[in-house]
């Protein structure tokens, strides 16, 4: 059936935003493996845990160190990656962050002492620092406004993914061996070659980085305006490029060079941070408080301490890897739709309810041996809540907050509940306790201050949050 020219011409219209929505759907996905290898790294650990202690012979407060060492890399990286970015690009960022990623899953895999393992989990940790920066930004800035919060929370899906191929891998490495502490192959033990599996994903995101265009933003920074007007093309489509082209020029050149200064009022003092550097930090800060990383970096030792034997205890950290991919798809599909805030409110409740529920299971367990010990509905209970836990944060804090900041504060927070954890597990009931009060405490300061940023333009966002 002929369109007539009206026709064709909407037809037109609609092929050239298909096309472009789809080149900006491939973009970020690759964009997003960064955020794969992120989860990864982050949850390798899991399952080597009690090995680590075991073979390097290590007390609670030296285990904690080892685990959250990664954090402290990753914390120099996220804080130096933006500008390194504005120097060499986004995508050599992304390509070193490949590199980092492969050395320190041969060096952990390989490493002969536990000082070793730390070095190398510090540089991995640094991959992890450029990857939490770079995805998301670059995701921003090649993504169209309509779209930009469900491709933004590419990098979380990626992360939950990234999270469960690591848990998976190790369940099934511990299996094949009989136990994570026992020969794998070539002599190895097993922990040591679930370090190892992670050259694969950080092969193939380097490589992959050399197939998606680099940044639009960076581009006109660099004075490259054909090539950016090609990237922007392959984008967003003919429709207002040169509109596009000019707001980005305007908007770089009212920028000046970043610095720590930035963020403060001018004339206010040292600390009198905008508005919006006090919601990004909290936002960051909460994320961690909640406790969520104790579930995936030591989630088999937890549960084999409260009961489970070590089989069980990856069966279970597997399934609710599971359910954190499942859940973070469901944000992506109503991040666009019902918004932001109202996302982190519904995660926040949840939340409460739900660490509120594990803080009072283990805090009237009976002890043995300085470990509680949860005995009939007691443990279906808490394996219910935890779930129930990551379905809170996986469908609120775990993506939303990588849309709604650019770059991220949370390491030290992560850091601090990483590396306390091993010596709560006598006190899980007060651990817990204090992750529900953090979560409460999420749940008021969303409600009293963080703004609804849906369908907003990066370029209109900036002067708009400044004013906060």
């Amino acid at each position: 059936m002929s369109h007539g020219p009206i026709g064709d011409e909407a037809s037109a219209i609609f092929d050239d935003e298909f096309d472009s929505g789809r080149s900006a759907v491939r973009i970020a996905s690759v964009a997003a493996l960064g955020g794969l290898l992120f989860g990864y790294d982050s949850a390798v650990i899991n399952g080597a845990v009690k090995s680590i202690q075991e073979h390097f012979l290590i007390d609670d407060r030296t285990l904690g160190l080892a685990v959250a060492s990664a954090l402290l890399g990753a914390a120099v990286g996220a804080m130096t990656a933006g500008r390194v970015a504005d120097h060499v690009g986004r995508l050599t960022v992304m390509k070193v962050a490949a590199l980092l990623f492969l050395i320190s899953a041969l060096g952990a895999g390989l490493a002969q002492s536990v000082s070793l393992l730390v070095v190398f989990r510090v540089i991995g940790g640094l991959g992890v620092g450029f990857a939490s920066v770079i995805a998301p930004a670059y995701i921003a800035e090649t993504s169209p406004a309509s779209i930009r919060g469900r491709l933004g929370s590419l990098q979380q899906l990626a992360i939950v993914s990234g999270i469960f191929l690591a848990l998976a891998i190790d369940a099934l490495l511990a299996k094949l061996a009989g136990g994570a502490g026992h020969e794998l192959w070539l002599g190895q033990e097993a922990w040591r070659w679930m370090f190892l599996s992670m050259t694969i994903p950080a092969v193939v995101y380097g490589l992959l980085a050399f197939t998606i265009p680099e940044s639009p933003r960076y581009l006109v920074a660099s004075h490259r305006i054909p090539e950016a007007r090609k990237v922007l093309t392959t984008l967003l489509g003919e429709k207002n490029l040169e509109i596009t082209l000019d707001r980005i020029q305007q908007t770089l050149d009212t920028e000046e060079k970043p610095s720590w200064r930035d963020m403060c009022r001018p004339g206010r003092g040292p600390f009198n941070f905008y508005g919006i550097v006090w919601v990004g930090l909290a936002l960051s800060v909460f994320q961690q408080f909640v406790g969520i990383n104790v579930i995936f970096y030591y989630s088999n030792v937890l549960w084999e301490a409260v009961g489970f034997d070590e089989s069980s205890s990856f069966i279970i950290t597997v399934i609710t890897s599971v359910v954190n991919i499942l859940t973070t798809v469901v944000a992506i599909m109503l991040i666009d739709k019902i918004g932001r805030r109202p996302l982190l409110l519904i995660g926040s409740a949840g939340m409460t309810l739900t660490l509120a529920t594990m803080a009072v299971i283990f805090g009237i367990a009976p002890q043995a041996g300085g470990v509680p010990q949860l005995n009939g509905i007691e443990g279906p209970i808490a394996l219910v809540a935890a779930n129930l836990f990551v379905v809170a944060f996986g469908m609120s804090w775990g993506p939303v907050v990588w849309v709604l900041l650019g770059e991220m504060f949370p390491w030290v927070a992560n850091w601090l509940i990483t590396v306390t954890f091993p010596e709560l597990r006598s006190m899980l009931g007060v651990a817990y306790g204090f992750y529900a009060v953090c979560a409460f405490l999420s749940l008021v300061f969303v409600a009293k201050w963080v703004r609804e940023t849906k369908g907003v333009a990066l370029e209109d966002m900036h002067a708009e949050l400044l004013e906060a």
